[in-house]
């Protein structure tokens, strides 16, 4: 997709001025530093909190207090089925059917049940296919559910990464290794889009490749839902997993959700940890020693909605509903492209490659997230951040950034890239 830019502010201007979804950043808190907005790119993080946050949670303290327990049925948003219009929601943004998805739980927690159903490892078929720097709550689950049934890690978790002198792992070095390893394949899981690199892998030619290999398929999609068009059910994707607190501007800490394709939430046969929420509206109440499943999603649910933090999350959940995923890919595209244009013009006007962007040239292979590698370090990071930038810093010497198109301006990133190259300069 090729675009013009140009250099200068009044070119950013005329592009805000002609945005589409320009309006939505006034639905968005933003941060302010010695007396003016600071320039917000750490949406990949922690997104902003839309402004209708609070009127929704405190709806639902003014309901507890004055109804106590009769919230769980008249409230006006009763809490019993507090859960249920996210299903559709969700599904918008995962490109899912709303009963193969549900908000619940957390983002680990809700891998490791999910991989109590789609790991289920025998003695020549164990292995689970990752990718390198995977974000570390990744490894930490894989790893204990490898040694929960008796495996070593070292053995049975398969990392795949970069050739030598590249940062981006070739799509056909996953499908040759999961080729590779196909008998002894028993799941792919990856991070949808790389936390670290900001690479978005295709998940649909990796999930056939691991169908073809008689393996499950499933993803971390914290860093992409939200973030990239996803087509979960259409990809025939088997699970998928993700947390709300980052694009999706729920909240730190704020409920998770998950996508279970519905040929496994139509098998009675597949194994699950279940909880009371897991059991059908209609007959839970009936107390019943046996569990009255449903044949969705919403089997994997342990425990009754946090209403609280699911407030929050509806009030941004209703935002992207009215944005539109077409449209906020569309921005995201331009938005970014606009931002590797700027850094590349730094180069250019220092006479060498100050900045190094990690990321993808290629925009299908990327989301709103750059990272780059910079002259000077941490010793850059902190000169932006005292001029009002709130990015990301990474170890050793990697700054994302990340344009998010619900909030971001083109002029915020024309002035972002003019504070990195006077701290470059400097």
């Amino acid at each position: 997709m090729l675009m013009h830019f140009e250099d200068s502010l009044n070119f950013a201007v005329s592009l805000d001025h002609y945005d589409e979804l320009a309006a939505f950043r006034k639905e968005f808190h933003i941060p302010r530093m010695n007396g003016r907005e600071v320039l917000y790119f750490t949406g990949n993080s922690l997104g902003l909190q839309p402004v209708r946050v609070s009127d929704y949670v405190l709806q639902e303290l003014e309901d507890w207090k004055n109804l106590g327990v009769e919230g769980h049925l008249h409230a006006k948003h009763p809490w019993f089925s507090y859960h249920e219009p996210f299903k559709e929601l969700l599904a918008g943004i995962v490109g899912a059917m709303p009963d193969e998805t549900v908000a619940m739980g957390s983002l680990t927690a809700n891998l490791h049940f999910l991989l109590v159903s789609f790991y289920r490892p025998t003695r020549l078929r164990f292995r689970i296919l990752c990718e390198k720097k995977s974000f570390p709550s990744d490894y930490y689950a894989l790893d204990s559910q490898v040694r929960f049934h008796g495996f070593d890690p070292r053995e049975a978790v398969i990392e795949i990464g970069p050739r030598e002198g590249e940062t981006m792992i070739r799509t056909e070095d996953i499908l040759d290794t999961i080729e590779r390893y196909k008998d002894s394949l028993a799941l792919v899981m990856l991070g949808g889009v790389n936390y670290y690199t900001g690479q978005w892998f295709d998940l649909k030619t990796i999930t056939d490749a691991a169908h073809r290999a008689g393996a499950f398929a499933g993803f971390d999609l914290a860093h992409a839902a939200g973030n990239v068009p996803l087509e979960l059910h259409h990809w025939n994707v088997d699970f998928a997993a993700w947390c709300s607190y980052k694009y999706l501007n729920s909240g730190p800490g704020s409920v998770a959700g998950i996508f279970v394709h519905e040929k496994h939430c139509k098998d009675k046969n597949i194994p699950r940890f279940e909880g009371w929420w897991g059991n059908k509206p209609a007959s839970r109440f009936n107390m019943e020693r046996t569990i009255d499943a449903f044949e969705t999603a919403e089997a994997w649910q342990l425990s009754n909605a946090p209403v609280l933090s699911m407030a929050s999350h509806r009030a941004s959940l209703e935002i992207f509903a009215r944005a539109g995923m077409d449209k906020l890919r569309a921005k995201s595209l331009k938005l970014t492209g606009y931002l590797e244009y700027r850094m590349k013009q730094i180069n250019e006007k220092l006479n060498g490659e100050p900045v190094r962007i990690l990321t993808p040239a290629d925009p299908s292979q990327r989301g709103c997230q750059l990272s780059f590698e910079v002259n000077g370090g941490k010793k850059v990071f902190d000169r932006i951040s005292e001029k009002g930038v709130v990015a990301d810093w990474r170890e050793p010497s990697v700054i994302r950034v990340a344009p998010v198109p619900l909030y971001n301006t083109f002029r915020d990133v024309f002035e972002f890239s003019e504070i990195l190259q006077q701290a470059l300069n400097d």
